[in-house]
């Protein structure tokens, strides 16, 4: 079988890209396979493939190339905004290529991409359908009406030209993303049964058996759906000790807090091996998220390290994160919850708490692992080609 895998790289690195790199290692010994990356750019460059977007006729120019010479089986795409736009799936599926996509953020629904608007959660995309004029209104899209605007035109488009209903298979990473994808309303319409869920995976380096510390832990962007703000303002008040970990543009919000308050700390940008050894170490990792978040590497890596997780209750964390098994919830974005909840576990004896960290390798291996994900993703692209 010969796969074609096809993204576009954000400018700030995410779990989106993460994720092809993955996948892409993932199939290499699973059939002939090849890849088309493309990058976003900054500054006049940046604005150009922004504005190209809705019709790339380069981009359709190099997928078209490399599909004929090539010729595969399965398209997949992961981000196509914006260095690629969807033209991409038109091509390859006039073509006669079949084309899976993966759903990775909520553009699709929404121009915020996120559903989050000033800290808090913005649905009025998903609930009314047709064009997304508050979201413009509103300048949900890096605060630029145009911007927005832009992008919703990009979508709304395609829908019109009928790139969406093009594809053959939509993969969500979790169940939260499919039920909005399907339960809700939407500006494109896209079949209900064109979504089903793989969820993502991590890999398994061996676990280090260390003595864990009291302090809790936060690896990942320092973003606001990432609840830095309320993150920070719970610890601020807190006797606990925090130690974050990541890069992003709340960054010096981050490091002001940790030359106020002594109990927070602050790591920088860690390699995965780092990684593994933070995990390994803290008593347990915050998930703080206050966004729908679709799914959440360092969730199977804190679960593949045996890590325990304290978690929002809200998006994939809710379903990844089982409660009083490999970890425990909070209400999301509630300071009082998360201190409750803190509270409760540094009260918890040390048999307890290695019977989360046990469970925590059991779910990643019953659920996360490279191999359960590689059986799934093989049998989404036979049933393509098959039917």
């Amino acid at each position: 079988m010969r796969i074609l895998l096809i993204h576009s790289y954000y400018q700030q690195r995410g779990g989106e890209d993460s994720v092809f790199e993955q996948e892409y290692e993932l199939l290499k010994h699973s059939g002939e396979i090849r890849k088309i990356t493309f990058n976003n750019h900054t500054g006049w460059r940046g604005a150009l493939q922004f504005i190209y977007s809705v019709w790339n006729t380069r981009a359709a120019g190099k997928v078209r190339q490399m599909i004929y010479e090539f010729k595969p089986d399965i398209v997949q795409v992961y981000n196509w905004n914006y260095a690629s736009g969807p033209v991409i799936i038109q091509i390859a599926k006039k073509l006669g290529v079949k084309v899976v996509v993966n759903v990775q953020n909520y553009r699709l629904l929404c121009p915020s991409a996120s559903l989050l608007h000033n800290g808090k959660l913005f649905t009025d995309s998903i609930e009314k359908r047709g064009f997304p004029w508050k979201a413009v209104r509103y300048r949900v899209y890096r605060n630029s009406f145009f911007q927005t605007f832009w992008l919703a035109f990009v979508v709304y488009f395609h829908k019109i030209a009928g790139t969406w209903e093009m594809v053959d298979q939509y993969i969500a990473p979790s169940n939260t993303v499919k039920k909005l994808f399907t339960e809700y309303k939407s500006y494109t319409d896209i079949p209900k049964e064109k979504f089903l869920v793989k969820p993502n995976f991590s890999i398994q380096t061996g676990i280090l058996i260390r003595k864990r510390e009291k302090h809790f832990l936060f690896i990942g962007r320092l973003s606001e759906e990432k609840g830095i703000d309320f993150l920070l303002d719970t610890f601020k008040n807190s006797s606990y000790d925090l130690i974050i970990a990541g890069n992003g543009p709340l960054k010096d919000k981050v490091l002001e807090a940790c030359a106020q308050h002594s109990n927070i700390r602050f790591a920088g940008s860690l390699e995965k091996e780092k990684v593994k050894e933070a995990m390994s170490i803290c008593t347990a990792l915050i998930f703080s998220s206050i966004w729908y978040e679709p799914f959440g590497l360092v969730i199977t890596e804190a679960l593949s390290n045996g890590c325990p997780l304290i978690a929002s209750d809200i998006g994939s964390p809710a379903e990844l994160v089982a409660e009083g098994v490999n970890g425990i919830h909070f209400k999301t974005g509630d300071k009082e919850s998360l201190q409750n909840r803190l509270d409760y576990w540094q009260n918890l004896g040390e048999a307890e708490k290695e019977r989360y960290s046990f469970n925590c390798v059991s779910s990643f291996n019953e659920l996360f692992t490279p191999e359960k994900n590689r059986e799934q993703l093989l049998s989404i692209y036979h049933s393509l080609v098959n039917n």
